[in-house]
């Protein structure tokens, strides 16, 4: 895990899995289909969840438009468990 310094405070980097890495190319987000794909889950249970509670398994997503985009550096947090 890398970690740099930023503001006088120490910020860890989380380790993308390989999988994830894959997928996202070079973005910063991904979309809510390639969400799903990461997770195991259903395009409409991830939606559904961010309607009811303003986000998918602790995650919040940027919206453009119609579209729902999620963090991969956040993915990657928790499919780590959470390490930072």
């Amino acid at each position: 895990m890398k970690s740099f310094t930023e503001n006088k405070e120490v910020v860890k980097l989380a380790a993308i899995p390989p999988a994830l890495a894959k997928l996202a190319g070079n973005r910063d987000a991904i979309t809510t289909p390639e969400f799903a794909q990461v997770i195991s889950a259903s395009q409409q249970t991830l939606r559904k969840n961010y309607c009811l509670t303003g986000h998918a398994y602790g995650i919040k997503p940027i919206k453009i438009g119609n579209r729902l985009l999620w963090s991969v550096e956040k993915i990657a947090q928790m499919l780590t468990g959470g390490a930072t």
